[in-house]
C-alpha cells in the first residue's frame, strides 16, 4: 500500500487500521469490477423454464460478466444504449445441456487393438479437439468419467485457463478397477506384465488409489463394479469389486470430499455399489427391481446411456470393437431399454450421460430420443440434463437452469423441444459463461 494514508497507519504501528483499510479497498475494487462487467441482453422468443416446466415468451435475459443478473418480459426490462443485444427471437432457449458421462480424451475411431498406438499426449489432444465439439453442440458442462494419464485432468486445467473451448467439467482420472476386470487393460499377453494405473485389489490398496488420483487433481472417484462391454474377457453382468472394497473406495473418496460414480452393468453389481454409499450408478444396464427400489431409497443417480448400444451394434467392427464386444451388446440391445423404463416408472432419479467417446462427440444428444421413446417426456429428459446433472455434480449452484446468480449458460434451438425433443440434435446458438461460442441464427 502506497501513498502517506498508508504509510501513516504502518508508522502508528496500527496493524488492525491497516488490515481495514486494505480491506476497504478490496471492497470498493471488487464493486467497482461488478459494475464494469459488460451487459449483455439476449431477446428471447421463448425461453424453457426447466425447473418450472413451462415455455415464456418474449423475454429478456440479462447478463452481466459471466452471470445471469435476470430474466423478465421484455415489456418490463430497460436495454442500456451502449450495451450488446443478441436477438434469438425466433430461438427457444434453453440452459446449456449436462452431460454427466464422457470420455473426452477418448476417441470413438480408436478401440480395441487400435487403441494401443495412442500415447497419453495424442488422447489429450483428442480431448481438445473433443471439447470443442461437445460444446458447440450445446454441452457447456460434462463430467468425464476415466482419462489415462491424467490426461482428462490437463484438459479440464486447460479449459479453465481460456487456453482453449471447452465445457466445464469435472475429472476422475484414471478409473479405480480390479486385476483384469473392466477398468484394467487385458489386451496385452502375459509377458508384458501391463496392468492399468487404477488396478487396486483390497480395501486398504483402494483407500490408497482414492488418495493418490485425488492428489494428482481427479474432482470425484470412479470405479468399476462390474464387467463391462468394452474390455476383453469379463462379461457385464459380473460384480468385480466386494462390498467391503466399495465400502473402502467410498468412505475414502467422502471424507476427501469426493463424490463416487460406479460403473455397475449387472444387478448384483449395482446393488452392492449402492448399499456401499455411491452417489451415483454409470449404465445401470441389468437393474432390477430391488435394485430400483435401493437407489430411490439411497437417492442414488442412475446414468444410463442408451445410443452407445446401437452404436457399437451398428457401426462397431468399422471402428475396431472387438467382436466380442458387439455380442455383448447386441445380447443387452432389447434388456436395456427395458429396465430403464421400468427404473422410470418406479421413480429412480436419472441423470443424463451418454458415454460419448464410444460414438462421435458431439453426437451426444441423439440419446434424447432414446430416453423419449423408452418413456420419459421431453421435459423429464431435458430436465436429466440440466437440473439433475447439475444437481449430481454438486453444481446446483451454479449451471442446470436460467436463473439469477447462475453462470451464462444458454444454448438456442428453433422449434419446440416440449414437442419434438430431436431439435436439440440441431443446436444453433450456444453461450457459455457469458461468451458467445456459437450463433448461427445471424447467418
Amino acid at each position: 500500500m502506497g501513498g502517506p494514508l498508508g504509510a501513516a497507519f504502518f508508522l502508528r504501528g496500527d496493524m488492525r487500521r491497516a488490515k481495514l483499510f486494505l480491506l476497504a479497498v478490496i471492497l470498493v475494487c471488487g464493486s467497482a469490477s461488478a459494475e464494469e462487467a459488460p451487459i449483455v441482453y439476449v431477446k428471447a422468443g421463448k425461453v424453457l423454464d426447466v425447473r418450472a416446466g413451462w415455455v415464456l415468451t418474449e423475454q429478456v435475459i440479462v447478463i452481466r460478466g459471466e452471470r445471469i443478473e435476470r430474466v423478465a418480459p421484455a415489456a418490463e426490462v430497460r436495454i442500456r444504449a451502449d450495451a450488446t443485444v443478441i436477438d434469438l427471437s425466433r430461438a427457444t432457449v434453453l440452459p446449456g445441456l449436462i452431460d454427466a458421462h464422457t470420455h473426452l480424451t477418448s476417441d470413438h475411431r480408436y478401440h480395441g487393438y487400435r487403441s494401443l498406438g495412442l500415447s497419453v499426449p495424442r488422447q489429450a489432444l483428442h480431448g481438445a479437439a473433443n471439447a470443442r465439439r461437445t460444446l458447440e453442440a450445446g454441452f457447456t458442462t460434462v463430467r468425464d468419467v476415466s482419462g489415462e494419464g491424467y490426461a482428462d485432468v490437463a484438459l479440464r486445467e486447460a479449459i479453465s485457463e481460456g487456453d482453449i473451448p471447452g465445457p466445464r467439467m469435472l475429472a476422475s482420472g484414471p478409473a479405480l478397477g480390479i486385476t483384469g476386470g473392466h477398468c484394467d487393460d487385458n489386451l496385452l499377453p502375459a509377458e508384458y506384465a501391463h496392468r492399468a494405473e487404477g488396478v487396486a485389489d483390497g480395501p486398504w490398496a483402494v483407500r490408497q488409489k482414492v488418495r493418490e488420483v485425488i492428489k494428482y487433481g481427479a474432482d470425484l472417484i470412479k470405479f468399476c463394479a462390474t464387467g463391462g462391454v468394452l474390455s476383453k474377457g469379463d462379461e457385464p453382468g459380473t460384480q468385480q469389486y466386494t462390498l467391503e472394497e466399495m465400502r473402502a473406495i467410498v468412505e475414502e473418496a467422502h471424507q476427501l470430499g469426493r463424490r463416487v460414480a460406479a460403473h455397475a452393468h449387472g444387478a448384483e453389481g449395482i446393488k452392492t455399489a449402492i448399499r456401499a454409499g455411491v452417489d451415483s450408478i454409470e449404465h445401470a444396464s441389468l437393474i432390477d427391481e430391488e435394485g430400483i427400489a435401493l437407489a430411490r431409497q439411497h437417492g442414488t443417480a442412475l446414468v444410463v446411456n442408451l445410443y452407445t448400444t446401437f452404436f457399437i451394434i451398428e457401426r462397431g467392427a468399422e471402428v475396431g470393437i472387438l467382436p466380442e464386444s458387439i455380442e455383448k451388446s447386441r445380447s443387452m440391445a432389447d434388456v436395456r431399454p427395458q429396465h430403464f423404463a421400468r427404473a422410470h416408472r418406479g421413480g429412480a432419479r436419472l441423470v443424463f450421460g451418454t458415454d460419448a467417446g464410444v460414438f462421435p462427440h458431439g453426437e451426444n444428444a441423439r440419446q434424447f430420443a432414446l430416453m423419449v421413446r423408452y418413456g420419459m417426456t421431453p421435459l423429464e429428459a431435458i430436465q436429466a440434463a440440466t437440473i439433475h446433472a447439475a444437481e449430481l455434480l454438486g453444481w446446483g449452484d451454479r449451471v442446470g437452469a436460467l436463473e439469477p446468480g447462475k453462470f451464462a449458460d444458454l444454448i438456442g434451438v428453433e422449434g419446440d423441444p416440449l414437442a419434438d425433443v430431436t431439435v436439440l440434435e440441431r443446436v444453433k446458438f450456444v453461450m457459455q459463461g457469458g461468451q458467445l461460442v456459437r450463433n448461427d441464427f445471424q447467418r
